[in-house]
């Protein structure tokens, strides 16, 4: 039935002179997200970005996919036409006789939106007209302009395009418009959805993962691949940046308190996240972290993990509850990936009683029994790129 698919912009229309920056940026995350689809034109058209199929079997996964790209508000699957008054009245006889199988009506009403004004009828005579036609078709129904049963748009542009259903979508800015940040991706439930939240904001995200191989296993790597693909139908392309940190774990065993392991290692893992971003033109990083969730995450945790840095880090989970975090990995398909129960480098060695206060003083204290340079030099020395 539906040939095209209608995608209005979000958030996009409040850009001013730069929007055709972010109409740009949107019209190629929506070409990278139907990539597998063959014999699909993505095109624009009077303020309305239009997918179009040759295989009209594919439009519900064409839609799904399209669905997930952040900067629209509304898609509607729709009937491509000419703008010719007969041809329109004649498909909009064809979407209602289809949308009759699909559900009871008794009423509806048509709305028409006329950009083009060349086209000879006016939008409010064409509704009149068109509604004229439908109900001399089909009997038992009536117009009700008010709370219709079934509302048929007709948007008149270069071409016409009708539609009965709006679906919204997840608004947001596309990716790209927005700049470029490193997310730190961790095998658990936070990190993905900070990507997930950072990304809808129009940044580029790419992600590193840090692992201890061989008291990480390679089930733990599979898990944080299987995450970045999940991310990667809302985010496009995402580069996964892999580095070793059993050195550093090692080397805090041997020359640190315990209980300051988890502060010492996030501190390492901030340099690296750093200067990984650094030379591959990232703004800032990306963490998972919500204030007080964890040892690592109080105030003062933070605080002295973060002194290890000079780039800015985002944070949108910070004010969240795990049960809100929990919910929007639901929402986005990664939970059931993250609590597969495969231990990451954090929980490997992770103290049996961690600080929650920690001093700046004493932790700098305690790095200066460790070689940092080079222990930061052996750990970039393992890099992977995925």
């Amino acid at each position: 039935m539906y040939n095209i698919l209608a995608v209005s912009f979000g958030e996009i229309y409040l850009k001013g002179k730069n929007r055709g920056i972010f109409e740009h940026k949107f019209m190629e995350q929506i070409k990278y997200a139907v990539k597998e689809f063959e014999g699909v034109h993505v095109y624009k058209d009077s303020g309305k970005v239009f997918v179009e199929t040759d295989n009209t079997d594919e439009m519900d996964s064409i839609i799904e996919k399209v669905r997930k790209v952040f900067g629209s508000s509304v898609i509607s699957p729709s009937i491509k036409t000419l703008k010719d008054p007969e041809v329109i009245i004649d498909k909009t006889k064809e979407l209602f006789k289809y949308l009759l199988t699909k559900k009871d009506i008794k009423t509806f009403k048509i709305k028409t939106k006329r950009s083009d004004k060349s086209f000879p009828i006016k939008s409010m005579d064409f509704s009149a007209y068109v509604g004229g036609k439908i109900l001399q078709e089909f009997s038992g129904i009536t117009v009700d302009v008010h709370n219709p049963d079934v509302e048929i748009y007709i948007d008149i542009k270069r071409d016409c395009y009708i539609s009965s259903e709006r679906i919204r979508t997840l608004g947001g800015l596309p990716v790209g418009s927005n700049g470029r940040a490193l997310l730190l991706l961790s095998g658990g439930i936070d990190s993905p959805v900070a990507g997930y939240m950072i990304a809808k904001r129009g940044v580029e995200i790419n992600a590193l993962y840090f692992h201890t191989y061989p008291f990480t296993s390679e089930r733990a790597n599979e898990k944080v691949k299987k995450l970045k693909e999940i991310l990667e139908e809302y985010c496009g392309k995402i580069n996964l940046y892999s580095m070793n940190m059993l050195e550093v774990h090692k080397a805090i065993r041997e020359f640190c308190r315990e209980e300051e392991t988890t502060i010492l290692a996030r501190r390492f893992m901030m340099r690296l996240a750093e200067r990984i971003a650094l030379e591959n033109n990232m703004d800032m990083l990306i963490t998972g972290e919500s204030l007080g969730q964890v040892a690592s995450q109080t105030m003062k945790s933070m605080a002295v993990i973060e002194d290890a840095i000079h780039m800015p880090i985002l944070k949108p989970l910070v004010g969240l509850d795990k049960a809100e975090i929990i919910e929007i990995a639901r929402e986005i398909g990664t939970y059931e990936t993250s609590i597969l129960p495969y231990d990451d480098c954090c929980s490997v060695f992770a103290p049996e009683r961690p600080l929650t206060n920690p001093k700046l003083s004493a932790i700098k204290k305690s790095e200066s029994n460790l070689n940092i340079e080079e222990l930061v030099e052996k750990v970039y020395s393992t890099l992977e790129i995925i």
